[in-house]
């Protein structure tokens, strides 16, 4: 699962390595989390990339939550889900 990918980073030429994320997201006051998200990643400068359509399927699953919290009134806590 971690096998370097080929190209290297576009920030700073380092390796890339496939790894299971988290990510926290934050929007009014509001804060989600989802974790279990694949991607890869800069082994020296930690940018994050995803397969094609990841990074979409990512910010529609962030918008979901969001739109829970706002339905469950959680506007103060913090929600968290994950990717399998």
């Amino acid at each position: 699962m971690n096998a370097p990918m080929k190209a290297p980073c576009s920030e700073c030429k380092g390796k890339l390595r496939r790894k299971t994320i988290r990510q926290e997201f934050e929007r009014g006051g509001v804060k989600v989390r989802i974790s279990g998200i694949k991607a890869w990643v800069c082994a020296q400068c930690g940018e994050i990339y995803f397969e094609p359509g990841g990074a979409d399927r990512v910010s529609e699953a962030v918008n979901c939550l969001f739109a829970l919290a706002v339905v469950e009134r959680q506007s103060k806590g913090k929600l968290d889900a994950r990717v399998s």
